[in-house]
Formats: C-alpha cells, structure tokens, sequence
C-alpha cells in the first residue's frame, strides 16, 4: 500500500475537498484525485461521497479513517526514529510574531539546525491572529504565538512568558515618577497591533477606570514602534527582551506604571497530527529556546 495514497486520503478526509488537499500537499488537483481512484481501486470500495462543493467520507471511509492516521502516525514515526536526522530533508511551515523574532526565534532556528540539518524553515512574520488562523486551516506547520489558539485538533504547548514594560525616550522626563494610566493622557502611546491581545487589554484597563483613553498608534512591527519610540514620537508599550539594549544605550528609560502590564502567553501550537511528529518535536525545541537567557543584540543601530 502507497503511504502517499493513505496521505492523501486523510487530508481529503479532514478538508472536505480535492481542491483543498492539493494546496495543503502541494501537488495538483489531479495527482490527489488520481490517488485517491488508485486507493479505491485497491481497496474494492469508494471511501468517498460526492457532495456539493466537494467531498464526504462514505459509510466506508468512516470506518477507514482512523486505522489510516495510526498508519501514518506509526510511518512518521518510523522514518524519524529510525532515520538519520541529518537526512531529513523536509520543508516546515512555522508563523510566528514580531515579540519571538526578537527574542529568542534565531536561538530555536539554530537548535533546529543542530537537531535536523537539513530541514528547511519557511518563516511567515505576522500578528496572533494571523498566525492563528493559518494554523487553524493548516496553512501553518507549527505557530509560535501569543495563545493558546482553541480549536478543535489543535495542541497548545505552553512557553515560557515574555515581560513587557513601558519606556520612553530620555527627553520625556518621567523615569523617575510613579505613573498611572490616567497619566499618559496626554502623551502619545504606541502598542502592539490592534484587536491584539495587550491592545484590547490596554483599552480594558482605561474602560473599567472610566477615563478617556489617549492617542494610541498600533503597529504590528516592533521594529518600527522601538525607532518612533527612541525619537520621542510617544510612550511605548514592547516587550522587554527586546528593548534591553536600548535601555542599556540609553535610548530609551523603564516608566514605572500602574498597573503593571501582564506578561504575554505564548504557545507552541500545532496540529495533532498522526504525521506530525516533527512540529511536534520542534515545538519541544521551542520551549527550550524561550527558558533560554536573552541575548544582548540590538534590534537596530
């Protein structure tokens, strides 16, 4: 029996469409819908139903569904346990946010690289809720987020917190005060991207207080907010592994604020797969990365 074949027929299973197995596979509508003829030609049996708009299991492919992932799961596990994993040669999808580019995402690149190198990474930058729901569709491999992402077959590996702090350029003058929220009024304030997670609570905290909330710019580059912050454009809101090297520069001064930013959830999250052995490996790898002590890099000179 054809592991590809059994491949492509647990994804047709899951996606409900030919069309859509072929993009999750990478290969063309008719190479999936040829396996999946060749599967049932072997088998005697149709394991699908046509419906409008694309695909359902039969009464058949019901029964079949399950033994098939365990095939995969046991295939999967065979070829990385047994195999080389220098040999691995494999492309991974992995979406992650800006705060983890910055912090610690090249350290778990190279902890990747010694575990399978020759694995290739395909790196998608965006914001949670993005990234979220790439890897809801399984777009995504693996996402590095702020989370968890609750949705069914998905498994959230928890990550080590990231702390946020609010800083400001020297020229403001308010390193040295106690502030509260109704104390950035009349300052500009840069967050993260908006709907996210610190931007609704930061709206939240205003809201229950009573009081209006002042000029808030979102962006989801931290880059850009960490430049506009260094040049006295506002008050910022990032996470702290980030501007360490600036506040050691003198770029930029720690505000003491009330209440006290939470610190970002971040998960591993990926599909619970029979064939996903490797996102789930990398997800290990990526809870290491994050206990890891925080480089001293500037994020720009």
């Amino acid at each position: 029996m054809n592991i590809r074949f059994v491949e492509t027929f647990v994804w047709v299973a899951r996606l409900g469409s030919f069309r859509a197995a072929a993009e999750r596979l990478n290969a063309t509508q008719a190479a999936v819908s040829n396996r999946i003829a060749s599967l049932e030609a072997e088998m005697g049996c149709e394991l699908f139903e046509r419906v409008a708009g694309g695909v359902r299991l039969s009464s058949i492919g019901q029964r079949a569904i399950q033994p098939a992932e365990e095939l995969l799961r046991a295939a999967t596990n065979f070829k990385v346990s047994i195999g080389n994993p220098e040999q691995l040669r494999a492309t991974v999808s992995i979406g992650t946010i800006d705060s983890i580019v910055h912090a610690w995402l090249p350290r778990f690149i190279e902890m990747t690289k010694e575990r399978f190198p020759s694995l290739s990474i395909d790196l998608n930058v965006d914001t949670s809720l993005a990234i979220a729901r790439e890897i809801g569709e399984r777009r995504l491999d693996l996402a590095l987020v702020m989370g968890p992402v609750l949705r069914a077959g998905l498994k959230n590996i928890d990550l080590n917190a990231m702390e946020c702090v609010w800083v400001a350029a020297p020229s403001f003058g308010l390193s040295d005060k106690r502030l509260t929220l109704e104390d950035l009024a009349p300052y500009p304030v840069l967050t993260f991207s908006r709907n996210s997670v610190p931007h609704i609570w930061l709206l939240r905290q205003f809201e229950e207080r009573g009081i209006a909330p002042p000029v808030i710019s979102n962006s989801n580059s931290l880059s850009a907010m960490s430049r506009l912050a260094c040049d006295g454009v506002g008050i910022a809101l990032l996470p702290s592994p980030m501007i360490q090297p600036l506040i050691q520069r003198g770029a930029l001064e720690v505000l003491s604020i009330t209440p006290r930013f939470p610190a970002l959830k971040l998960h591993a999250v990926y599909a619970d797969d029979p064939e996903n052995l490797v996102p789930s490996i990398l997800s290990v790898i990526a809870r290491e990365a994050s206990y890891q002590p925080p480089r001293t890099v500037l994020p720009f000179a």
